[in-house]
């Protein structure tokens, strides 16, 4: 097999698993949803479920769709053309994870920190020092 028939086929390959990523995420989605629906009989808690897996399905989709496309670029003959489709597609891409991300998450990822920090730095505050008996002496 040549180098180019086999970047071909891992190109094709990053596709298919792209698209079955979120086909088969969708329908997890929807089967998730449906069971957080029958445990706890609240919709908002199950539209909660379906829009975190769904949006997880929808991202990781759009990363493998971006590594083909990169392989696709990388392996082709190079050309300012090329590169700048590629460079548009990663940013469209790009631009879709980042408002999904916020989506599901509430908050844009460079905030986070900002929002769970002091969270964090309040549960360890309020949890007390190991003793040296704890320490097994």
């Amino acid at each position: 097999m040549d180098t180019q028939r086999f970047f071909e086929l891992a190109t094709q390959s990053f596709e298919v698993f792209g698209v079955l990523a979120m086909v088969l995420g969708f329908v997890f989605a929807f089967f998730l949803a449906g069971r957080a629906w029958r445990r706890t009989s609240d919709g908002g808690q199950a539209f909660k479920a379906l829009r975190e897996s769904l949006g997880g399905a929808i991202l990781l989709g759009l990363e493998l769709l971006v590594a083909a496309d990169i392989v696709k670029t990388v392996t082709s003959t190079p050309s300012l053309t090329d590169a700048a489709v590629l460079g548009v597609i990663v940013l469209i891409r790009t631009v879709l994870s980042l408002s999904i991300q916020i989506e599901i998450e509430g908050v844009a990822p460079w905030k986070k920190a900002l929002v769970s920090g002091p969270q964090v730095l309040a549960r360890a505050a309020s949890t007390p020092p190991p003793s040296e008996s704890d320490s097994g002496r």
